[in-house]
């Protein structure tokens, strides 16, 4: 996928590119009232959309159909609805975010694509495996998470044990390379991971764009449009070396 042909977002200043499914639903609504919310504008990238990474200051990856399987190895072993088309565009959006130090926030499936884009791998039914949680859909914050304190998160929530929401029925496994867990609720599943170097990343497994009437989190969001603005601040200072350009513009993959 070329980024020299790709469709551009069409608002200036701060961008923030919101990948998700082909129709919106209430969820990214939400998430882009969020961002907007802390000043941000939004893109959102629809699957197999060619987006020129280069022009976003932010990239969320929002919740959805599961990650299809063969992505970490493993054959389907549940009933579930896949898009690889929306796998296929999400790994380029985050290796090109990678590439180019883009801050990122995965929400949910966005959070298990992470853990898998760096080698991780997912468990695809908790359901039989938990004891002291009980399964079941909570669009209230009625699960216990304990956060990890001297992480981007804990900085974020300003307490070690908050409450969240849980919608989700799969959750990571093996953990990917560079990446630490900050969260985790009451059976000790993974509820947040966060990057060990380079990029500002977190993965979120909980919906906080349905908990924005909590403060702790409204300020992932602002964090994250934080992170995006110090970002683009950088690479607005940064010379840009001229043997990437010719007479026409940029290069094919800025």
């Amino acid at each position: 996928m070329s980024d020299s042909t790709a469709e551009k977002p069409e608002h200036p200043g701060l961008t923030i590119g919101i990948s998700g499914p082909a129709r919106r639903s209430l969820a990214h609504r939400l998430i882009t009232f969020a961002l907007r919310l802390h000043g941000a504008r939004t893109h959102f990238i629809r699957p197999g959309s060619k987006v020129d990474v280069s022009l976003l200051d932010g990239l969320v990856l929002s919740g959805g159909t599961h990650v299809h399987p063969s992505r970490y190895g493993q054959a389907p072993q549940v009933t579930a609805r896949y898009d690889l088309r929306r796998d296929e565009t999400d790994f380029h959006l985050l290796s090109r975010a990678e590439e180019l130090s883009i801050p990122v926030l995965g929400i949910c499936r966005g959070a298990q694509f992470i853990n898998i884009f760096r080698g991780g791998s997912l468990c695809q039914n908790v359901t039989p495996l938990r004891v002291n949680t009980r399964h079941r859909p909570l669009l209230l914050p009625m699960q216990t998470v304990r956060v990890v304190s001297d992480s981007r998160l804990g900085q974020v929530m300003h307490k070690p044990v908050i409450g969240a929401n849980r919608i989700h029925s799969q959750t990571i496994k093996k953990l990917g390379t560079h990446l630490r867990v900050v969260a985790v609720d009451n059976d000790l599943f993974v509820q947040a991971i966060e990057n060990t170097w380079g990029q500002w990343l977190m993965g979120i497994q909980w919906h906080p764009e349905y908990l924005l009437y909590h403060g702790g989190h409204r300020r992932i969001f602002s964090h994250f449009v934080q992170a995006a603005e110090e970002r683009k601040l950088i690479r607005l200072d940064t010379p840009i070396d001229a043997e990437e350009y010719d007479e026409t513009g940029p290069q094919s993959g800025r």
